[in-house]
């Protein structure tokens, strides 16, 4: 969604920090930050980036107006010499980022910034709740797309998500993890992500009888006809009514593509019945589509329960992944430079393990089986390092340091790529087709245990050995 400036739409505290930064004369010094997550939602085995585009289109639009600096004047904190800064604002560092639709995992920098200091902090809360937002969103929509087993999935939410952006960047985050289509208009406009609907049961109470309002729709749109059929009885009177409809328009024209759509009650004993009748009165090819607060668990086992679907539409529990609403990206930093350029490397320690940060300016390595193609672990690695595929590789596992794998017959392939260079772009944004292919190419690269829904394998994500010595190194310092 193209934006205009957002700069604004910060953490207050980026710009007091900001203002101190420049009067502590620190405006200039290049700082590196990671953004990031440690757990992955619905406890699954992989997580899905989105929303690179979206800060694409912050960073170039992104400036300070007249009212935005006669606000912050008013506020009684701000130098005059900040307020001025800010009037010529612009971005002007690198941003490091993994494309769209790249399967990450926790721990490992998913997009990173280089960039003077106050650059950096203004810019962090827009990219975090962009990234936050559509990774969540996405991995939810993928994880429904899987349990659906083939079948489509379409996006039925905006009317339950929070706000405008919630919807239309949902619904896109949702086709770039599998979704086939969305019932946002505005995000087909944008996007083109397929839109499409049908009708609700006010189209049905709105005529004398169903069957009328089932025969209006389908002389309407006798090609798209898709008939909602539970606004009064499914079994006794929506499915007889739309057979009744396919009969008198349909039929006669030769016409056989056609649905009904059930969106209430006992979804699977409904289908099954739905399916008998169906096929009894002749419309072997007609469709069954369900919805009604669906997710991956309540389609999974339906599907176990043999019910006779076709296709689904995911509304309130896709675009709020009602389950797990919080992606929980952070943004830290990993580095600072000296004046003369060398990159000295910087640690958060916590009591909380979970939270010790991964210092030094890094690059994430995915290692892949070159029989198979598959993926296998991901090394993070000080960004000077190189990987000699002709030598074994050995990964451990962080938490569990007697856990390791040797792997000799192997590729590798740099996740992070160069977005922005003295904030220039220097990336070329894919389209909304190229972002989906990439995404499903490489969910099919993963193990199928790393997919499981239940107790998923972990995935092995290590550092090198010079990686892993650096943060000794602040470790054992901080400790002092």
């Amino acid at each position: 969604m193209k934006t205009d400036s957002l700069s604004m739409l910060c953490d207050f505290y980026e710009l007091t920090m900001g203002n101190g930064y420049l009067q502590s004369g620190m405006d200039k010094q290049i700082t590196y930050f990671d953004v990031f997550f440690r757990r992955i939602p619905d406890d699954g085995g992989f997580a899905i980036a989105a929303g690179l585009e979206q800060v694409v289109d912050y960073i170039q639009s992104l400036h300070f107006n007249d009212e935005d600096i006669s606000f912050l004047r008013g506020k009684g904190l701000f130098s005059e010499e900040f307020l001025s800064y800010l009037r010529a604002f612009r971005f002007t560092g690198d941003i490091y980022a993994v494309p769209e639709g790249t399967p990450v995992f926790p721990g490992e920098p998913i997009l990173t910034v280089r960039a003077p200091a106050i650059e950096a902090q203004i810019i962090e809360t827009f990219i975090l709740l962009t990234l936050n937002h559509q990774s969540l969103i996405a991995t939810k929509a993928n994880r429904i797309v899987r349990a659906a087993q083939g079948r489509p999935v379409a996006e039925f939410g905006s009317r339950r998500a929070q706000g405008a952006d919630g919807a239309v960047l949902g619904a896109r985050a949702s086709y770039i993890a599998g979704c086939s289509g969305t019932a946002c208009t505005l995000t087909d406009e944008r996007f083109g992500v397929p839109a499409s609907g049908t009708m609700a049961h006010s189209w049905v109470q709105m005529f004398e009888d169903e069957y009328t309002a089932f025969h209006t729709y389908c002389e309407i749109y006798p090609e798209h006809a898709t008939l909602l059929v539970d606004t009064y009885n499914t079994l006794k009177s929506g499915i007889p009514n739309a057979i009744r409809a396919f009969n008198d328009v349909l039929r006669p024209r030769g016409i056989t593509n056609c649905a009904i759509r059930i969106d209430s009650g006992d979804i699977t004993y409904l289908s099954k019945k739905a399916r008998q009748m169906l096929d009894a009165a002749g419309w072997t090819d007609c469709k069954i589509v369900a919805s009604n607060s669906l997710d991956e668990n309540i389609i999974r086992d339906i599907l176990m329960q043999g019910a006779c679907i076709d296709s689904f539409g995911v509304g309130e529990r896709l675009i709020t992944s009602k389950s797990e609403p919080v992606f929980g990206g952070v943004y830290k930093l990993a580095a600072i430079e000296d004046v003369q350029g060398h990159i000295i490397p910087k640690i958060k320690i916590s009591e909380n393990t979970t939270k010790i940060t991964n210092p030094h300016f890094k690059k994430v390595m995915r290692i892949y089986s070159k029989d198979s193609g598959q993926a296998l672990a991901d090394l993070l690695c000080v960004h000077d390092e190189e990987i000699d595929v002709d030598r074994p590789l050995e990964i451990f596992d962080p938490d569990y340091i007697w856990k390791r794998k040797t792997f000799t017959d192997y590729t590798v392939r740099e996740l992070l790529v160069p977005v922005f260079r003295a904030g220039k772009l220097v990336y070329q944004l894919p389209d909304i087709e190229t972002i989906r292919s990439y995404c499903l190419d490489q969910i099919d690269h993963l193990w199928d245990e790393v997919k499981r829904f239940e107790n998923p394998h972990r995935y092995y994500v290590d550092l090198s050995q010079k990686l892993w010595d650096i943060k000794q190194s602040l470790l054992k310092e901080q400790s002092k």
